[in-house]
């Protein structure tokens, strides 16, 4: 793992259309209610049999809820040996995350689920 990521350098990512690729690990229904705009869904269970979609990408920036999940899964996509790019967390976590974040997807009906994102 390459370390861990503040609020402005993920805002920054963001912005700049993704330097970066965002991966989110929480569970595809907590995803749902609440992402990071542009990032992906791959919950950490499935991280280990997924990993190889992670080769040949120069950084992954990992996200969880309070930010210490999102350690190890930096940690495995670093271990991989078809990665050789930067992989780094989000220190905060998206608990704190005081950015945008995008809801549900366009092809699918909101969730009437709780109204906490995370």
């Amino acid at each position: 793992m390459d370390g861990e990521i503040g609020h402005e350098e993920l805002a920054s990512i963001i912005e700049n259309g993704g330097d970066a690729r965002v991966v989110d690990i929480r569970p595809p229904s907590a995803y749902e209610r609440g992402h990071v705009p542009g990032s992906e869904n791959v919950p950490l269970q499935q991280l280990v049999d997924d990993i190889e979609r992670f080769e040949g990408d120069e950084r992954v920036v990992t996200l969880c809820p309070e930010g210490k999940s999102s350690i190890q899964a930096a940690r495995l996509i670093a271990s991989y040996e078809g990665f050789s790019g930067r992989a780094e967390s989000f220190a905060p976590g998206l608990a704190k995350w005081d950015g945008p974040l995008e809801r549900g997807r366009d092809d699918e009906p909101a969730d009437e689920g709780p109204e906490a994102p995370f």
